[in-house]
């Protein structure tokens, strides 16, 4: 029975990491990076990076700046933002409300002003199957996290953000977050690279995300424990966040890595938020509580 939930699960799902079509798949293509129901008071700026791996021979990402960002040398920290099943690069900002949110802590000063960075982290087979970050619904998604986009991740991604803008290249001023599959993937981004990202967040983990077989996902999805151990031995975050809706379908396993964490001694926070395994009550909200706690 325990090998059906993560299929179960995904059969449940009505939100935007959900299988079911309940509208057209138009309503799911990625869409401009600037919409027309919000103008931000930042700076959008879109990229297409090369990839070191199979798959795409490029990606697009967008980053979001602060207004300012052009008119001083400082250097900012980095919040590296993933989506999750079911997503692209503008998830965030098509259902998140992403732009408001920064726009709003820093103006109020609640969040420390940073280059926010939403990159595309499906798996696509070539160029033909990535061609315009194409829709995969989440049944699809959850069976293709095998690790190789994740293992260029810092190569590909962090190297690139870090030669175009002026970042702090450093862990300390580094977070990376997600939501379900994007938390999933947060969590092993910061447990292989213990010293690159000061700040984790993983909103409704997805802990089922599943993948073929390969050396590939073997070495970057295996052995969490492991690897957790030495992350808090060795390099422990600045700031480590764990969220689950109240009706949401990975809060169980959420608990569960809450519960590991405590038992030993790994210092991080967990928050119920009211919500399920959606945007409303779950990772908006999410969001703006782990802006107002990173750098």
């Amino acid at each position: 029975m325990r090998k059906l939930l993560p299929i179960v699960a995904v059969l449940l799902l009505s939100s935007s990491c959900g299988i079911v079509r309940m509208r057209s798949s138009e309503a799911y293509l990625p869409g401009p990076a600037i919409r027309p129901d919000y103008t931000p008071q930042g700076i959008v700026e879109e990229h297409f990076h090369p990839c070191s791996v199979k798959g795409p021979s490029q990606r697009h990402l967008i980053a979001y700046l602060p207004a300012d960002y052009y008119e001083s040398d400082r250097r900012y920290p980095v919040l590296y933002l993933l989506h999750g099943a079911r997503g692209y690069e503008t998830s965030w900002i098509r259902k998140g409300q992403v732009y408001q949110t920064c726009d709003s802590l820093w103006r109020e000063e609640k969040a420390a002003p940073c280059i926010v960075i939403m990159p595309n982290v499906n798996s696509y087979n070539d160029d033909f199957d990535y061609e315009g970050g194409r829709f995969k619904d989440a049944f699809e998604s959850i069976f293709e996290v095998d690790g190789y986009v994740e293992s260029a991740f810092m190569n590909d991604v962090v190297h690139f953000v870090d030669s175009v803008y002026r970042t702090h290249p450093d862990g300390a001023h580094r977070a990376v977050a997600g939501l379900s599959i994007g938390g999933y993937q947060s969590i092993f981004f910061a447990a292989n690279y213990p010293e690159e990202f000061g700040y984790v967040g993983a909103m409704s983990p997805y802990m089922w995300a599943l993948g073929h077989p390969s050396h590939t996902r073997r070495k970057f999805y295996g052995g969490l424990e492991r690897k957790m151990k030495k992350q808090f031995e060795t390099a422990p975050p600045e700031g480590y966040y764990l969220y689950a809706g109240k009706w949401d379908m990975m809060r169980p396993a959420t608990l569960k890595l809450h519960h590991h964490m405590t038992i030993n001694g790994y210092d991080h926070q967990y928050t119920r938020y009211p919500g399920a395994h959606d945007w409303p009550e779950g990772w908006i909200p999410e969001l703006k509580d782990f802006m107002q706690k990173i750098f």
